[in-house]
């Protein structure tokens, strides 16, 4: 397979599929350039070694055609200042336009294109859509994680009519992170799964439970688990059709040797409201009325004791509702656990990143990914599209 440092970029257009989907304000600034850092190195390796760049992606989820508010023209100025110089935009994708600007590029110059979802030829896969997109370049990168699990035009089709093809640095460093907690994982290795459903997480856990030591069951969905087991959980939210569905878990993860730590205490709250009474009760003992927003702090001292002895920590999914203040404490404590552990740390799925961000905690951990739904479904063991239309 090919890569970036095997390829002679001088004088070559590189087509680059990033994924700048990041958020805007409602005056249609960036809140938030992650995305768009993590494209970097990629595009400065190609600058460095003589070639230049078209950029493509999506943005939001436009329905019916262009829409001003989902225009990558919005990111414009973050992405010149990041890059260091001056990214030529055009509004279209295809089309006369863009093929001349993206034809008459020089070595060292870049071109951001508008916003691929304005076809609905992207998402549908279109052959021709993808063929097109493929003249903008003398070799195809795919550099969006985030959308590798898409067969789209630009991510999964565009591949076959490109002679050269290859992964960009950021998704390199994906797949090898990924990798990395599903192949070659140090042990004792700790799996924290949280977020509010057991169901989004079923195929997670079953494709994990060989490969780790510890499970620690968070968030929402771990009063799915608790009632599952004869507890009661007061208004928790709960998912009735998958109590069988946890049973199952915690007998397979205990035929397979596998420790579950599920909360022992919780802060529970008399509404979904920050402002809401709220007290410290043990988790299976939840009256009517109260529902657990977070875990209490034997539950955290129980997270410190596992996660302190683990060499591999993979972390998807919040353990409270951490966008309220009054029951962020969890997942930030846990949070600062896994930042100061000495073990290999993949944090991923947009809560958890989020979780990362808001504590400060990103510089500190292993490899935050960049991508919720692509990184689900390579943790489930499924091929993504836009990994194996490279590896194809």
């Amino acid at each position: 397979m090919q890569t970036l440092e095997s390829f002679d970029f001088e004088n070559k257009r590189a087509l680059i599929r990033v994924d700048f989907n990041v958020p805007l304000n409602e005056k249609l600034e960036v809140t938030d350039d992650t995305r768009i850092i993590a494209a970097l190195p990629t595009i400065n390796y190609i600058l460095d070694n003589g070639g230049s760049v078209v950029l493509i992606s999506h943005l939001g989820r436009p329905k019916n055609g262009p829409e001003h508010k989902f225009s990558l023209s919005h990111i414009g100025q973050t992405l010149s200042d990041a890059v260091g110089t001056d990214v030529e935009f055009v509004d279209d994708c295809i089309g006369k336009e863009a093929f001349a600007a993206s034809s008459a590029l020089s070595p060292g110059e870049v071109l951001l294109l508008e916003n691929l979802r304005f076809y609905k030829e992207e998402t549908e896969g279109d052959d021709g859509f993808a063929r097109q997109l493929a003249q903008h370049g003398d070799v195809y990168i795919n550099d969006a994680f985030g959308t590798a699990h898409r067969a789209h035009a630009s991510t999964t089709i565009i591949a076959q009519f490109m002679a050269d093809k290859m992964f960009g640095k950021l998704m390199m460093e994906e797949v090898k992170s990924g990798n990395k907690v599903l192949e070659s994982a140090q042990h004792p290795y700790t799996a924290i799964i949280g977020g509010a459903k057991v169901s989004s997480k079923i195929s997670v856990i079953t494709n994990i439970l060989d490969k780790i030591d510890n499970l620690i069951i968070g968030g929402g969905m771990a009063y799915t688990f608790i009632k599952a087991t004869g507890g009661q959980i007061g208004s928790s939210l709960v998912e009735e059709d998958h109590l069988d569905t946890a049973r199952n878990i915690l007998s397979e993860a205990k035929s397979k040797g596998v420790r579950v730590v599920l909360p022992e205490d919780s802060v529970v709250a008399s509404d979904f409201d920050n402002d809401a009474e709220k007290k410290i009760v043990s988790s299976d003992q939840i009256e009517d009325g109260w529902m657990g927003l977070d875990v209490g702090p034997l539950a955290t001292t129980a997270y410190e004791d596992v996660i302190a002895k683990s060499k591999t920590i993979l972390w998807n999914g919040p353990v409270g509702v951490f966008e309220m203040s009054s029951f962020a404490e969890g997942t930030k404590a846990l949070g600062q656990m896994i930042a100061s552990s000495p073990g290999y740390s993949l944090v991923g799925g947009g809560d958890s990143v989020a979780a990362v961000k808001k504590f400060g905690l990103e510089k500190s951990m292993s490899y935050v990914s960049t991508g919720g739904g692509a990184l689900l479904e390579l943790l489930e063991g499924k091929t993504l599209p836009g990994i194996a239309a490279i590896q194809e």
